[in-house]
Protein backbone atom coordinates (compact mmCIF):
# COMPACT_ATOMS: atom_id res chain seq x y z
CA UNK A 1 0.00 0.00 0.00
CA UNK A 2 2.89 2.40 0.62
CA UNK A 3 3.59 2.62 -3.14
CA UNK A 4 0.11 3.94 -3.88
CA UNK A 5 0.29 6.20 -0.85
CA UNK A 6 3.62 7.65 -1.95
CA UNK A 7 2.23 8.24 -5.44
CA UNK A 8 -0.62 10.24 -3.92
CA UNK A 9 1.76 12.23 -1.70
CA UNK A 10 4.03 12.96 -4.67
CA UNK A 11 0.99 14.17 -6.61
CA UNK A 12 0.19 16.55 -3.76
CA UNK A 13 3.75 17.87 -3.97
CA UNK A 14 3.00 18.95 -7.55
CA UNK A 15 0.24 21.26 -6.24
CA UNK A 16 2.57 23.45 -4.18
CA UNK A 17 2.37 27.21 -4.64
CA UNK A 18 3.63 29.90 -2.22
CA UNK A 19 0.12 30.89 -1.08
CA UNK A 20 -1.03 27.26 -0.69
CA UNK A 21 2.15 26.43 1.25
CA UNK A 22 1.45 29.30 3.65
CA UNK A 23 -2.22 28.31 3.98
CA UNK A 24 -1.38 24.66 4.73
CA UNK A 25 1.33 25.57 7.24
CA UNK A 26 -1.16 27.87 9.00
CA UNK A 27 -3.95 25.27 8.97
CA UNK A 28 -1.67 22.51 10.27
CA UNK A 29 -0.40 24.76 13.07
CA UNK A 30 -3.97 25.06 14.39
CA UNK A 31 -3.87 21.33 15.05
CA UNK A 32 -0.45 21.31 16.74
CA UNK A 33 -0.87 19.46 20.06
CA UNK A 34 -4.66 19.71 19.58
CA UNK A 35 -4.32 23.44 20.33
CA UNK A 36 -7.41 24.78 18.55
CA UNK A 37 -9.58 21.96 19.91
CA UNK A 38 -8.34 22.45 23.48
CA UNK A 39 -9.10 26.18 23.26
CA UNK A 40 -12.56 25.51 21.81
CA UNK A 41 -13.23 22.82 24.41
CA UNK A 42 -12.25 25.06 27.32
CA UNK A 43 -14.24 27.95 25.87
CA UNK A 44 -17.37 25.84 25.45
CA UNK A 45 -16.92 24.30 28.90
CA UNK A 46 -17.06 27.79 30.44
CA UNK A 47 -20.51 28.54 28.95
CA UNK A 48 -23.43 26.83 30.67
CA UNK A 49 -25.36 26.25 27.43
CA UNK A 50 -22.40 24.51 25.75
CA UNK A 51 -20.78 22.91 28.80
CA UNK A 52 -21.42 19.33 27.65
CA UNK A 53 -19.92 19.99 24.21
CA UNK A 54 -16.76 21.31 25.85
CA UNK A 55 -16.67 18.38 28.26
CA UNK A 56 -17.00 15.88 25.41
CA UNK A 57 -14.26 17.60 23.40
CA UNK A 58 -11.81 17.59 26.32
CA UNK A 59 -12.58 14.02 27.38
CA UNK A 60 -12.25 12.84 23.78
CA UNK A 61 -8.91 14.62 23.41
CA UNK A 62 -7.62 13.01 26.61
CA UNK A 63 -8.74 9.53 25.53
CA UNK A 64 -7.32 10.02 22.04
CA UNK A 65 -3.99 11.20 23.38
CA UNK A 66 -3.60 8.07 25.48
CA UNK A 67 -4.92 5.61 22.87
CA UNK A 68 -3.49 7.20 19.72
CA UNK A 69 -0.42 9.19 20.63
CA UNK A 70 0.94 7.21 23.54
CA UNK A 71 -0.14 3.65 22.72
CA UNK A 72 -0.83 3.15 18.99
CA UNK A 73 1.95 5.37 17.60
CA UNK A 74 4.57 3.56 19.66
CA UNK A 75 3.08 0.09 19.23
CA UNK A 76 2.75 0.36 15.43
CA UNK A 77 5.91 2.49 15.05
CA UNK A 78 5.26 3.46 11.44
CA UNK A 79 7.87 5.71 9.85
CA UNK A 80 6.71 9.01 8.39
CA UNK A 81 6.92 9.67 4.64
CA UNK A 82 9.59 12.34 5.17
CA UNK A 83 11.74 9.84 7.09
CA UNK A 84 11.57 7.44 4.16
CA UNK A 85 12.16 10.06 1.46
CA UNK A 86 14.02 13.10 2.69
CA UNK A 87 14.38 14.51 -0.84
CA UNK A 88 11.02 16.31 -0.42
CA UNK A 89 11.37 19.87 0.88
CA UNK A 90 9.76 19.92 4.33
CA UNK A 91 7.92 23.18 5.07
CA UNK A 92 7.43 22.49 8.78
CA UNK A 93 9.60 21.04 11.52
CA UNK A 94 10.29 17.32 11.06
CA UNK A 95 8.06 15.50 13.58
CA UNK A 96 9.85 13.27 16.09
CA UNK A 97 7.03 10.80 16.83
CA UNK A 98 5.74 7.99 14.64
CA UNK A 99 3.18 8.38 11.91
CA UNK A 100 0.15 6.15 12.62
CA UNK A 101 -2.38 7.40 13.48
CA UNK A 102 -2.17 11.08 12.62
CA UNK A 103 -2.46 12.92 15.94
CA UNK A 104 -3.59 16.13 14.24
CA UNK A 105 -6.37 14.24 12.48
CA UNK A 106 -7.28 12.25 15.58
CA UNK A 107 -7.68 15.38 17.73
CA UNK A 108 -9.46 17.29 14.96
CA UNK A 109 -12.11 14.65 14.41
CA UNK A 110 -12.57 14.12 18.15
CA UNK A 111 -13.24 17.84 18.51
CA UNK A 112 -15.32 18.31 15.37
CA UNK A 113 -17.49 15.23 15.85
CA UNK A 114 -18.05 16.16 19.51
CA UNK A 115 -19.38 19.53 18.36
CA UNK A 116 -21.42 17.98 15.52
CA UNK A 117 -23.18 15.57 17.87
CA UNK A 118 -24.67 18.53 19.75
CA UNK A 119 -24.94 21.19 17.05
CA UNK A 120 -25.03 20.25 13.35
CA UNK A 121 -24.34 23.78 12.05
CA UNK A 122 -21.28 24.45 14.21
CA UNK A 123 -20.24 20.83 13.82
CA UNK A 124 -20.28 21.02 10.03
CA UNK A 125 -17.95 24.01 10.15
CA UNK A 126 -15.74 22.17 12.63
CA UNK A 127 -15.67 19.11 10.33
CA UNK A 128 -14.51 21.29 7.44
CA UNK A 129 -11.68 22.60 9.63
CA UNK A 130 -10.84 19.04 10.73
CA UNK A 131 -10.71 17.87 7.12
CA UNK A 132 -8.43 20.78 6.16
CA UNK A 133 -6.08 20.02 9.06
CA UNK A 134 -6.02 16.34 8.06
CA UNK A 135 -5.35 17.16 4.40
CA UNK A 136 -2.56 19.57 5.36
CA UNK A 137 -0.66 16.71 7.00
CA UNK A 138 -0.45 14.87 3.66
CA UNK A 139 0.24 18.06 1.70
CA UNK A 140 3.14 18.77 4.06
CA UNK A 141 4.48 15.21 3.53
CA UNK A 142 4.42 14.15 7.18
CA UNK A 143 1.58 11.56 6.99
CA UNK A 144 0.43 8.81 4.69
CA UNK A 145 -3.26 8.72 3.65
CA UNK A 146 -3.83 5.66 5.86
CA UNK A 147 -2.45 7.61 8.86
CA UNK A 148 -5.13 10.21 8.15
CA UNK A 149 -7.82 7.57 7.70
CA UNK A 150 -6.79 5.90 10.97
CA UNK A 151 -6.93 9.21 12.85
CA UNK A 152 -10.31 10.06 11.31
CA UNK A 153 -11.88 6.70 12.19
CA UNK A 154 -10.40 6.53 15.69
CA UNK A 155 -11.23 10.17 16.45
CA UNK A 156 -14.82 9.73 15.28
CA UNK A 157 -15.23 6.52 17.27
CA UNK A 158 -13.80 8.08 20.44
CA UNK A 159 -16.04 11.15 20.08
CA UNK A 160 -19.15 8.95 19.70
CA UNK A 161 -18.19 6.79 22.68
CA UNK A 162 -17.45 9.79 24.90
CA UNK A 163 -20.71 11.45 23.84
CA UNK A 164 -22.62 8.26 24.63
CA UNK A 165 -20.96 7.95 28.06
CA UNK A 166 -21.52 11.62 28.96
CA UNK A 167 -25.16 11.55 27.87
CA UNK A 168 -25.77 8.26 29.67
CA UNK A 169 -24.32 9.71 32.88
CA UNK A 170 -26.15 13.01 32.43
CA UNK A 171 -29.59 11.55 31.81
CA UNK A 172 -29.51 8.99 34.46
Amino acid sequence: MSGIEFEFLYFLQSLHTPWLDLFMKTITSLGDHGFIWIVIGIGLLCIKKTRFIGLCILLSLAAGYVIGNIFLKNFIARDRPIWLDDSVLLLIQNPKDYSFPSGHTLASFEGAVSIWLYNRKWGTLALVLAALIAFSRMYLFVHFPTDILGGLILGTLIAFLVHWAVERRRTG
